[in-house]
């Protein structure tokens, strides 16, 4: 098991944050996923034989965020 953390640009409210949890849960792969609004991240763990990092980017930028 994996862990990546990401930076995210543009979430403002809960609903943002519910937003991004749910695409990213949506990842085959992603066992967790932890997203704060505070520090405008979302903390992952997944297998690494089913995904990547990147994909969690392409996601969030999908949902019209920003991933740094």
């Amino acid at each position: 098991m994996e862990t990546a953390v990401v930076k995210i640009k543009g979430m403002t409210c809960m609903g943002c944050v519910g937003s991004v949890t749910r695409v990213l849960q949506g990842i085959a792969g992603v066992k967790t996923v932890e997203v704060s609004l505070d520090k405008a991240q979302a903390t992952l763990q997944y297998d690494a034989a089913a995904t990547n990092p990147s994909q969690f980017k392409a996601a969030i930028e999908e949902a019209g965020y920003e991933a740094v």
